[in-house]
């Protein structure tokens, strides 16, 4: 069984839809899929994915012993597909304790007898669940958008997860251990550069050093672009791709590019998923993209080339500039036929303008926090 951990690093970036709809591209395709909702607090996949109000969910099954867990996974009208709900209404449940968090990835992974592909869609943020969540897969999935708030904070998750990662490996008691606690009490941020860090363990720690390099060896991380409005808002993933590869040490993949298209709002107001209500979108086209992808890829013990990861993004910049052609050629369409009047492209461009405001305003505010920093001598 595949895991798939899909996350964000800000909520409002479109993680929900992208992992609902893979869901039923997978499943289309012939895999046994299983989606489960770990955005626990703020459980709403259930809305993207058509399903009825549920009964019960994984925040049932872990206040209630006697709930066994095959009790909250529930067929869909998709074949192939199940899915896990979440409890957005118990509260306490974005904070799980160590044994709740064990309680239910023992029960997710004894899933493999039946199941080809478990997505998991994870809450937005770095909270210590949502990150040993995401380490259960080399492979988990970033979902992020061109905005820089939504770009700074991918990186900022990926970074939380690697040091997640060293707390894995490095054992208590190690030296290795010992200078993550001192690093980690260090106010000043100048050593959370991993490659310093890296450096300085290898010196007082090589065996623990040793460890962490063949966990990270596997640790592959791939980021969706979505949310996009120009070709050129996919280059935006190679500034994450180059702090991961120069703060971090890890290698990142790209996955594929999505546009923003408000007829994903209609397909949820329909209380349907996008691939479903209208599968020749060019939203849904880029799912079913991506989708194929993941079935190609290999399994997770495997070493990702810089060739490969070159090949990517490539892939992903030569995707934006056919989606944006597919994408204006159906609008042409529309108008033609009369399905959009020019008042509603007149409309859909000035709401265009006032989001590209929003976000300049947002660019303007972090440089002026970045600047304040900076002549404060810390680094980032």
């Amino acid at each position: 069984m595949r895991v798939i951990p899909i996350a964000s690093g800000k909520g409002g970036v479109g993680k929900s839809l992208v992992a609902a709809n893979i869901a039923v591209a997978l499943a289309q395709a012939g895999q046994r899929v299983v989606l489960a909702d770990l955005d626990l607090g703020a459980s709403n996949l259930h809305l993207v994915l058509g399903f009825r109000s549920p009964a019960g969910g994984i925040g049932t099954f872990l206040n209630n012993t006697r709930v066994d867990f095959t009790q909250v996974i529930f067929p869909t009208d998709v074949r192939g597909l199940r899915f896990i709900p979440g409890d957005q209404e118990m509260p306490g449940m974005a904070n799980l304790k160590s044994f709740q968090r064990n309680a239910l990835v023992r029960r997710l992974l004894a899933l493999a007898s039946d199941t080809d592909i478990l997505i998991l869609d994870l809450g937005a943020g770095t909270h210590q669940s949502i990150l040993d969540f995401f380490l259960l897969s080399g492979q988990g999935i970033v979902v992020t958008s061109p905005a820089v708030t939504a770009t700074l904070n991918a990186y900022v998750f990926l970074k939380n997860t690697v040091f997640r990662l060293m707390y894995t490996v490095f054992k208590k008691g190690t030296e290795a251990c010992g200078y993550l606690e001192k690093v980690r009490k260090d106010s000043s941020g100048k050593h959370l550069y991993i490659p310093q860090m890296l450096s300085e363990i290898v010196k007082i720690d090589p065996e623990s050093h040793k460890k962490f390099r063949e966990a990270v060896l596997h640790f592959h991380p791939r980021l969706i672009m979505n949310m996009i409005e120009d070709p050129k808002d996919a280059d935006v993933a190679m500034k994450i791709r180059r702090s991961c590869e120069e703060y971090l040490d890890i290698k990142v993949e790209h996955l594929g590019i999505m546009y923003r298209d408000g007829i994903q709002d209609t397909a949820l107001s329909s209380r349907l998923p996008v691939v479903l209500y209208k599968p020749q979108s060019v939203i849904s086209q880029a799912i079913y993209r991506i989708a194929d992808k993941i079935l190609q890829t290999e399994e997770e013990n495997f070493t990702l080339t810089e060739e490969a990861i070159d090949d990517s993004f490539q892939e992903a910049s030569l995707e934006a500039e056919i989606d944006f052609e597919n994408k204006m050629e159906y609008v042409e369409e529309l108008l033609h036929t009369g399905a959009l009047t020019q008042g509603d492209l007149l409309e859909t461009v000035k709401s265009q303008q006032l989001e590209i405001s929003k976000l300049k305003k947002e660019n303007n505010l972090l440089k002026h926090k970045l600047t304040q920093a900076a002549s404060r001598g810390f680094k980032l």
